[in-house]
């Protein structure tokens, strides 16, 4: 009995091994430094793929397209995804919800939901899609019973002054993949730190939208600049500070 467990133990150790030797790192991605793919009028840009501490696959990457267009016919997939716009309006449709999305502005998407992208403006759009599965497996039942699929639009959402700056909530609830997934925007003054290097089990994406901000991973200061995505693994120290002219901005979401 003691050697069955022992064998046990160390298939365990090996699997968390595995796990972490696999882990995405912890590190600034550079909007200005990622490949363009051109395909039949449509720009992707790559961003990361691999899996996390929490994630078994996870994969962001940015999609530019013209107007009057769409990247492709209304689709379900098993994962989980999140879609933020950066740039131009988007028509989503999810189900039989549809909403004009501007700048700045979300859509999270639940595993097995119809939907779609429709570029409605007059000028190029673009956005970030995030999609990931979880390693604990899809729950479907728990994200329906939490408010299931979510369309926010920027304009929608309350700004909430505080003493760094300010703060607009997108959501927190658990979804399919996460027991918990939390999502804000944040405005820093000037010369301003976010708060001091700390950790935390949840794992963090942060996404510049204004501004010069520089980030502390892991006990180094990196530069980051309008665009770039900041990916943080659990429990990895880190830290945000305004370190341009006037407020930053950058979206915060976090998952376990």
């Amino acid at each position: 009995m003691l050697r069955f467990s022992f064998v046990i133990f160390l298939s365990m150790c090996f699997s968390l091994f595995l796990i972490a030797q696999d882990r995405l790192p912890s590190r600034v991605h550079s909007w200005t430094q990622l490949e363009q793919r051109e395909n039949g009028g449509r720009i992707s840009r790559p961003i990361l793929e691999g899996s996390t501490t929490h994630l078994e696959y996870y994969e962001i990457h940015a999609t530019t397209i013209a107007p009057g267009t769409e990247p492709h016919p209304a689709h379900e997939h098993l994962d989980e995804e999140l879609l933020i716009v950066k740039e131009g309006h988007l028509e989503v449709t999810i189900g039989d919800q549809v909403e004009l999305l501007g700048p700045k502005s979300i859509a999270l998407i639940q595993p097995h939901k119809m939907h779609g992208f429709r570029n409605s403006g007059d000028s190029p759009a673009t956005y970030y899609v995030l999609r990931y599965r979880s390693r604990a497996g899809m729950n479907a039942a728990r994200a329906e019973e939490n408010g299931g699929s979510i369309l926010k639009d920027f304009n929608s959402l309350v700004y909430r002054e505080h003493d760094k700056g300010g703060r607009r909530n997108y959501f927190d609830r658990p979804t399919a993949m996460c027991e918990d997934f939390e999502m804000h925007m944040t405005n820093l003054k000037e010369d301003t730190d976010s708060h001091a290097p700390h950790t935390h089990v949840v794992e963090e994406i942060i996404l510049i939208t204004e501004g010069e901000v520089e980030m502390h991973i892991d006990g180094q200061w990196f530069k980051a600049f309008p665009g770039d995505l900041v990916f943080l693994d659990s429990m990895v120290p880190h830290a945000a500070r305004n370190v341009g002219s006037g407020q930053c901005q950058y979206f915060a979401f976090q998952w376990k």
